[in-house]
């Protein structure tokens, strides 16, 4: 037994001493490789800024007590990141690559081998040229962040990025970047015109430089796979000085033929209206009851709006006036509000959908505070080929009057993205998709028997959702990462990849790995759901 002790305490001694040795090791290699002292910006687990850095990354904290960074490395120039990567490519580190966005898996921030976390948040350069209407923004910038340098010079310029304005521009528009311009413009990545890569040798790469079919994965293909994403350039897009946004609560119960209409002509409609559908619960107890908000964004006044809507959804029994007064509240009738909508303008519409006023404060778009009251949550998606039947509504009503927090996101396709082909970038979910279903599951407290029980009811719901959606493959967004989809093995295989690759990315995957095999070939950078080089047998 005492031999035993022995032999554990020499084998714990040991991992310190590796760990301390490794620690100088990757110190003493950066100020060789540096001429910027950037092993200053370089935090371990003892230095007193590590763990605010470490919690404002981890926006899904479910994985707190999980593998933290060995290192992590906030450089505040594009060329400090370039003795980073030789560093740990010299040591055998792995580089896990933190823009700043959700990052729904976490893969960013933990790791079962020893790593460095490359956190691009001080790379958050914006600038605009104004005259040729583009903009060239480090990827460490949020989507806030760039919304608000543009909305705070022009009031007819915006641009196609998502919902939510706290996630990180490099990884958002790396994974194609939808949201509620995608009808009129496309997705995010359809806008970029050039980027600044760094690839594993530590070259900056811009389009002239990078052989073309790394410009063509970079765009839809999730960057990560491939080098560090260190700014995109940008095209700008015009909008209207007057915008219009809506809310429409109704409960599904009653209203399915109402969804059932959605799904059959939402993307359909003219490509300046974007009507999204959220699914939640409401209410507690016996007045608990499953709601449905059809939320827009229309590219023009409410003038243009209302007659289209009189046409196309009278049910909605939108009016003028209800633009340009407070909703009503009356809860002796669920649900209390049943209607609100606002004239504005486009960056008033970007607060409407992230649950703000529309002429609230633009400095919101840089709040970076951590959220005290921490929400867990578990995500995955779908797209959706064909009209979901009655009975799979009933199934969706059933499953989620069982939970507590539950919430499907739909979005309808059409418009532009009708228009691109499938293969013009690595994004590939276009023509004959009706929408994107975003599921959501959330929670408080993330006890083991809490965090299982959410995760079994989310499985179960993605199964029981199958016959309803596409498949052969059954398809699924990059941006709303799920790793129950699979993961990279110790041999990152090509053929078992292919089981959630062709997910994310149908017929471009074989392509992405590809270009993998010509830009990484010795899979440098690569995590649990990362693109390997390709394999032909």
């Amino acid at each position: 037994m005492m031999g035993s002790l022995q032999i554990l305490f020499v084998l714990l001694f040991s991992l310190v001493l590796i760990k301390c040795y490794s620690q100088e090791d990757f110190l003493e290699c950066l100020s060789k490789y540096s001429k910027s002292n950037v092993e200053q910006n370089v935090y371990t687990p003892t230095s007193p800024t590590y763990s605010s850095i470490l919690e404002y990354a981890q926006k899904n904290p479910r994985w707190v007590n999980s593998s933290h960074p060995n290192f992590i490395a906030s450089p505040r120039k594009e060329s400090d990141i370039k003795p980073i990567i030789l560093c740990a490519k010299k040591l055998g580190l792995q580089i896990k690559i933190k823009s700043g966005g959700h990052d729904y898996e976490g893969i960013s921030y933990r790791s079962k081998s020893p790593f460095v976390m490359l956190d691009l948040s001080n790379l958050n350069k914006i600038e605009i040229n104004w005259k040729k209407e583009t903009v060239w923004v480090q990827t460490g910038a949020t989507l806030g962040q760039l919304y608000y340098a543009i909305a705070n010079k022009s009031d007819v310029h915006g641009f196609p990025g998502g919902v939510c304005f706290s996630i990180g521009t490099g990884g958002i528009i790396s994974g194609g970047g939808i949201g509620t311009m995608m009808r009129k413009f496309g997705v995010a990545a359809d806008n970029v015109v050039d980027a600044r890569v760094m690839d594993v040798n530590g070259k900056i790469l811009d389009k002239k430089k990078m052989k073309e079919d790394l410009f063509w994965a970079i765009r839809g293909g999730g960057g990560a796979s491939f080098g560090v994403i260190l700014a995109w350039k940008l095209k700008l897009v015009r909008v209207p000085e007057k915008v219009t946004v809506f809310n429409v609560y109704k409960k599904l119960e009653g209203n399915q033929n109402l969804l059932q209409k959605w799904e059959n002509i939402a993307h359909q409609l003219t490509d300046k209206l974007l009507i999204r559908v959220i699914i939640q619960n409401d209410g507690t107890g016996k007045d608990k009851y499953i709601e449905v908000i059809f939320q827009a964004l229309f590219l023009g006044p409410v003038d243009e709006l209302i007659p289209l809507l009189k046409e196309k959804f009278p049910e909605f029994d939108l009016e003028k006036k209800d633009c340009f007064q407070e909703p009503v509240v009356d809860c002796s009738n669920r649900p209390c509000i049943k209607k609100e909508c606002r004239e504005t303008t486009w960056i008033g519409s970007v607060l409407f959908f992230y649950g703000r006023r529309t002429n609230e404060s633009l400095e919101v778009l840089l709040d970076k505070s951590i959220p005290t009251q921490k929400n867990y949550n578990k995500g995955t998606s779908d797209f959706v080929k064909t009209p979901i039947p009655e009975s799979g509504w009933k199934m969706v009503q059933r499953l989620f009057l069982e939970e507590e927090r539950p919430q499907m996101i739909l979005e309808p396709l059409g418009g532009k993205l009708d228009e691109i082909s499938k293969s013009e970038i690595s994004f590939p979910h276009r023509k004959g998709n009706l929408y994107n279903i975003q599921y959501l599951v959330n929670w408080g407290d993330n006890s083991e028997n809490v965090s299982s029980q959410k995760l079994a009811w989310m499985r179960k719901l993605y199964k029981d959702m199958e016959p309803y959606v596409a498949n052969s493959p059954r398809t699924a967004y990059l941006n709303y990462r799920d790793l129950d989809f699979g993961s990279n093995d110790e041999g990152y295989s090509y053929s078992k990849a292919k089981i959630w690759g062709e997910k994310y990315f149908n017929g471009n995957f074989k392509r992405l790995a590809k270009v993998k095999s010509k830009v990484d070939p010795n899979n440098f950078f690569r995590n649990e759901q990362s693109i390997p080089p390709y394999q032909s047998h």
